[in-house]
């Protein structure tokens, strides 16, 4: 659900809790990775493969994973344009 109003204006949002841990790594996305579209047939990079990519570095240090998600998305789209801002925010605990 976006932040703004939308098509699920009425919707609310629910609160919720989680334990957390020290050693744990919390991310906060917007969609714009997954929408870039680029790769060998100019598709989009999609939420699975992101998600996939972050489970697959979260153990680096956090600055590595910066460097290695800025390369991958610009190896990804190439020679396309960036059709949105990028965010990726993690925290690790």
């Amino acid at each position: 659900m976006s932040f703004g109003r939308g098509e699920k204006e009425n919707e609310l949002f629910t609160l919720n809790s989680i334990d957390i841990y020290k050693g744990d790594v919390i991310y906060t996305v917007t969609d714009d990775f997954q929408d870039q579209f680029g790769g060998r047939r100019g598709r989009k990079f999609l939420s699975r493969q992101l998600k996939d990519l972050i489970l697959s570095i979260h153990m680096n240090p956090m600055e590595t994973q910066s460097n290695m998600l800025h390369e991958i998305f610009n190896a990804w789209k190439g020679e396309l344009d960036q059709i949105d801002d990028v965010c990726i925010i993690g925290i690790r605990i």
